[in-house]
């Protein structure tokens, strides 16, 4: 068995075609969904890339080992897929970017990693003083397709499966978009009109953390007047589904390539994401790292594997770092390390899922940590001058850092509750009310319901405090 892992950066699910959006165009990912599992529901660990990856290829949530920041990233004393499924005999090739492994890792994880391409996104068109030029609303591409990051990166996996492998690999392709800047190649760009969106997401919507406000007002977006303001989300969210239609185009190229080598019969394709994007609704862009909201934590999950059921849609929650312990199982690879992902091999067979799981997802940081806080001119570049695209999130955390203190999300079947320590909590209920307008956290109505999600992530947190290692230590002094 080989693997495949595609992984487009930032996108959620509900932008997907498959997963019911009616405008975006993604026939190829739809077409894989119905070749084989598509997860319903599936959750990340973390909001923020690198640790959700971390988290992806441990089986740990993020509090475990403390994964929450971008600069922490694995080491080799940790455990992860990539170094199981090499040390297992497996060629591992990676292209693309990373926020998985830290630099002394990659010689026994991986057995090429390369990032092609030179160019992502087209300039920001607004001056430093407009309102909008902190949106990340950005002009097309206009460079050389062939030099696109993402192109670039998909073609050298394409090569690669064109020069006849030797099984068994993995390929492994960590792409950027949708990942803001909103930017695309030409006709991707203005592929979808934003006057034929459905209506966005409101923005000052009541009993929100306090950080909407906050986003809104440290990148501008509270100073623009009501028409400019609706026009610029919608521009933001019709380019948001333009580049994922690019990386729609892109998939269906590999998939293309894996039928006329005669691999697909030996290889599992799994498509997913990291963590979603707000993409102007509630009036955001980008994401946070305390966020809790579905658009954040809710990413396809797709797995076309030999053999597997196809067509077959699992509506059960399932948490995104599930799929290292299916790719084990799959491998044949037995953990030696503890972990809390939960294999959905018999999911790809056809069996439903855990109708009673929760999802659970992690972020924010907390005072007396201030090194893991974003905007450190000491150490982040973008902190250092107010013309750099990411200037405003930093500060803002660095003024409020409440605003991105600790939190953790878990999202049943039928709810879902955010925990803050500020206070700042969040319940939902996703039967009424799935676009999460309606915070009911003081509602006495749902006093019950509040109770019993409180009562099972204590529980949760209890049990998945700490792991056990596997090594067993003698209790001997040393000898001379």
């Amino acid at each position: 068995m080989n693997f495949i892992f595609f992984m487009p950066d930032e996108l959620r699910a509900e932008s997907v075609g498959c997963y019911g959006h009616p405008l975006v165009q993604t026939p190829n990912i739809d077409t894989l969904a119905a070749q084989g599992t598509r997860f319903e529901q599936c959750h990340v660990q973390h909001s923020v890339c690198t640790p959700s990856r971390c988290s992806l290829m441990t089986g740990w949530y993020p509090h475990v080992r403390g994964h929450r920041t971008l600069w922490h990233m694995l080491r080799p004393d940790e455990p992860n897929l990539l170094r199981y499924l090499k040390q297992a005999g497996y060629a591992v090739h990676w292209y693309g970017k990373n926020d998985l492994l830290a630099t002394e890792s990659f010689a026994s994880s991986v057995d090429v990693a390369q990032r092609r391409g030179s160019g992502l996104f087209g300039p920001n068109p607004f001056a430093v003083d407009d309102p909008r030029y902190y949106s990340f609303l950005y002009e097309p591409y206009n460079g050389p397709l062939e030099q696109h990051g993402d192109y670039a990166n998909v073609q050298a996996g394409i090569e690669f499966l064109r020069s006849r492998p030797k099984e068994p690999f993995v390929l492994y392709l960590p792409l950027t978009l949708p990942h803001c800047p909103y930017s695309a190649p030409q006709p991707w760009h203005d592929l979808v009109n934003p006057d034929d969106l459905p209506p966005l997401r409101p923005a000052n919507l009541p009993n929100r953390p306090d950080f909407h406000a906050l986003i809104r007002r440290y990148r501008r977006l509270d100073q623009l007047e009501r028409a400019m303001h609706d026009a610029l989300l919608r521009k933001i969210q019709a380019v948001y589904l333009g580049m994922t239609a690019l990386i729609d185009d892109l998939l269906g190229q590999l998939l293309e390539t894996l039928e006329e080598t005669g691999l697909a019969d030996s290889t599992t394709v799994s498509f997913f994401s990291d963590h979603g994007d707000y993409a102007g609704d509630y009036g955001l862009v980008e994401k946070w790292p305390s966020a809790g909201e579905d658009v954040i934590t809710r990413v396809p999950l797709i797995v076309r594997t030999p053999g597997g059921k196809a067509g077959h849609v699992v509506h059960e929650p399932v948490e995104l770092f599930d799929l290292m312990a299916t790719t084990l199982e799959q491998a044949g690879i037995a953990a030696q390390h503890s972990h809390f992902a939960v294999s959905y091999a018999d999911q790809l067979q056809g069996a439903a899922g855990n109708a009673e799981r929760a999802a659970f997802t992690e972020g924010g940081y907390a005072r007396h940590e201030p090194h893991a806080f974003e905007g450190k001119p000491s150490r982040d570049k973008f902190a250092r001058t107010a013309s750099h695209i990411y200037y405003p999130k930093g500060q803002q955390q660095q003024d409020f850092p409440d605003s991105v203190g600790r939190v953790v999300a878990m999202r049943t079947a039928t709810h879902r509750l955010v925990y803050r320590p500020t206070g700042q909590n969040e319940l939902y209920d996703l039967c009424s009310d799935p676009q999460e307008l309606t915070n009911c956290y003081g509602n006495p109505a749902y006093h019950a319901v509040r109770q019993q999600l409180e009562r099972r992530l204590l529980d949760w947190l209890v049990q998945t405090s700490d792991v056990t290692p596997f090594a067993v230590d003698e209790r001997g002094f040393p000898t001379a």
